[in-house]
């Protein structure tokens, strides 16, 4: 018998949620995709629609965070099935200038299933970030994308 040795980045590079909704694709989209929506569960006040290659910027609505904007530049957008942006994680300090730094990729995946649909977001890019805010970044936002799938599955529940 031989062991196999494997050896592993201690950098963590990637968060991946799944949650499977009781709600259609065609729903779930739309609270992706919506930008009014999205801030609805997302807590964030966006100014203007979702659009490729432009900026999404609006307030943070959730309590404690409201003196942070939200900053993302949207990716891709393929229907009912593939959304991304890209955004500097966790930059809650309005006296840094985050936009020195690489910003980590938002993916949200949308797949039928009998009950509805699954859900998956993945953040990547952690491993770009500056040593000194890595580990912090990565722990909060592996915390918050936990609470963002139960906030998405409470919002399409409530909004059908």
């Amino acid at each position: 018998m031989s062991a196999t040795t494997r050896t592993q980045n201690p950098v963590k590079d990637r968060i991946e949620k799944s949650i499977e909704l009781k709600a259609p694709v065609s729903r779930v989209w739309r609270a992706l995709t919506d930008s009014h929506e999205f801030g609805q569960w997302f807590r964030v006040k966006l100014d203007d629609p979702f659009k490729v290659g432009e900026p999404a910027v609006g307030q943070i609505t959730h309590p404690g965070y409201e003196h942070v904007t939200f900053r993302a530049t949207v990716q891709a957008i393929d229907p009912e099935q593939y959304f991304a942006f890209t955004w500097h994680p966790y930059s809650v300090d309005p006296a840094v200038d985050y936009t020195k730094e690489m910003p980590t990729l938002i993916e949200f995946r949308l797949e039928r299933t009998p009950a509805g649909t699954l859900l998956t977001v993945t953040e990547s890019g952690f491993s770009d970030l500056p040593d000194d805010r890595r580990d912090e970044a990565f722990a909060r936002n592996d915390g918050g994308w936990t609470q963002q799938m139960k906030n998405i599955e409470e919002y399409v529940a409530r909004n059908p």
